[in-house]
């Protein structure tokens, strides 16, 4: 349809001006002594018109022909652009197959065509890591360096991520405290800031940090639990030589992360060692009257070394509501040993182990019957609490250290 109306057009053009040089008698007479030629005015426009067309395609071919030269090299500019761009997404590609001979291959065909140069070194020096070459890689990490600023967070990040690789935790927390400086804190570096801290044994800066991942949702709080948990831990052990810091760091973590029990079960050990066993005993008895823990209620013991009849008296009065537990009869027999009250410690136990036959609770059976001389009873116990553990028979060595 649309080559008709062409077609039609350019015929009705062709008609109008048929007409139009039909009406047109005029004429153009050249003078050139001697001569005098008289030509169509129509002719005349008609060549007037070729001439143009004719010097407009001359002017066309010689500007296209001056230009040549600058097109041919923006066209070999183009190709080389494409084939460096060619191989650093091939660098890319298998540095993340695992190809890194053939990544060291592409990058540095790369960063030779100036294709993101940066980049291309940086590719090439994780694989140049990878395969475990270390003067390729310091040489590329270089030039890394020479790009300038553009590119340093970007290399520190990778050097602190290579460093911990290499088990480097000093210089990969320099470089992160670099980065830190910079202003650069997203979750990638504070989640490497973690693991090189927990490495460093740096716990309260392990507490800061999975305290703000877990803030900015980059930690759930099935993660973010025995991270805190194992850092109060490490730290309670690190101040068990100084009771006062104990009790200050103890009564200084949030409440929220003080809801943690198991944190609580690692850390009573360890405040009882260091002479804050009242901290403990409160801890364990607001906890227990919440919530019955029996694992909890086993630790109970441990708080008797101040005053074993008062710790007594309330774990008698819990067994009234849970007289099955074995963690509380067990709890309740060595407080009964502290208190040297030898029977009860004795009935408390055998009960304990009717319920379930754990081997702390042989042990001390044991124990009990042998300050009590019924040596013969104590082995029978060691015996059993070899077999319970699972370790292999060796009753005769237990009841010598015994």
């Amino acid at each position: 349809m649309r080559a008709l109306i062409w077609l039609i057009g350019i015929f009705a053009l062709a008609a109008g001006l048929a007409t139009v040089a039909s009406v047109n008698t005029g004429y153009v007479l050249v003078v050139v002594p001697p001569y005098r030629v008289q030509v169509s005015l129509n002719l005349v426009i008609i060549g007037l018109v070729v001439v143009f067309v004719l010097g407009y395609l001359v002017v066309r071919l010689i500007r296209r022909t001056l230009a040549l030269p600058g097109v041919v090299g923006a066209f070999r500019e183009r190709r080389r652009r494409d084939r460096a761009g060619r191989a650093l997404r091939d660098a890319l590609r298998t540095l993340f197959e695992g190809r890194y001979a053939q990544t060291l291959k592409f990058a540095e065909k790369a960063f030779d065509n100036g294709e993101s140069p940066a980049m291309a070194a940086l590719v090439a020096a994780r694989a140049a890591h990878a395969l475990r070459d270390e003067t390729r890689y310091r040489i590329w990490i270089a030039r890394v360096a020479d790009a300038g600023e553009e590119a340093r967070p970007a290399r520190l990040m990778s050097e602190a991520e290579l460093a911990v690789e290499d088990r480097d935790y000093e210089s990969a927390a320099a470089h992160l405290e670099t980065l830190r400086q910079l202003g650069h804190r997203h979750i990638a570096a504070l989640r490497l800031s973690l693991r090189v801290a927990s490495a460093l044994q740096r716990w309260e800066e392990v507490l800061r940090l999975a305290r703000q991942l877990f803030k900015h949702k980059a930690l759930s709080d099935e993660q973010v639990a025995p991270v805190l948990r194992r850092a109060h831990v490490e730290r309670l052990r690190q101040l068990a030589g100084d009771g006062k810091a104990l009790a200050d760091y103890w009564k200084a973590i949030p409440a929220a992360e003080m809801k943690d029990r198991r944190m609580v079960e690692r850390a009573v050990p360890l405040l009882v060692a260091g002479g804050q066993g009242t901290l403990a005993r409160r801890k364990l008895e607001k906890l227990l009257e919440e919530e019955w823990d029996s694992a909890l209620a086993r630790l109970y013991a441990l708080c008797g070394e101040d005053d074993a009849v008062a710790c007594l008296a309330k774990a008698e009065g819990w067994l009234q509501q849970h007289p099955r537990d074995a963690g509380l009869l067990l709890a309740l027999g060595r407080l009964c040993l502290q208190a040297q009250l030898w029977g009860k410690a004795q009935s408390y136990l055998e009960a304990s182990l009717n319920i379930e036959g754990a081997v702390e609770t042989h042990l001390a059976l044991a124990g009990l019957l042998e300050q009590l001389g019924r040596a013969d009873e104590a082995q029978d116990h060691y015996r059993a609490a070899v077999k319970v553990s699972g370790a292999p028979s060796a009753a005769a060595p237990l009841a010598t250290v015994a």
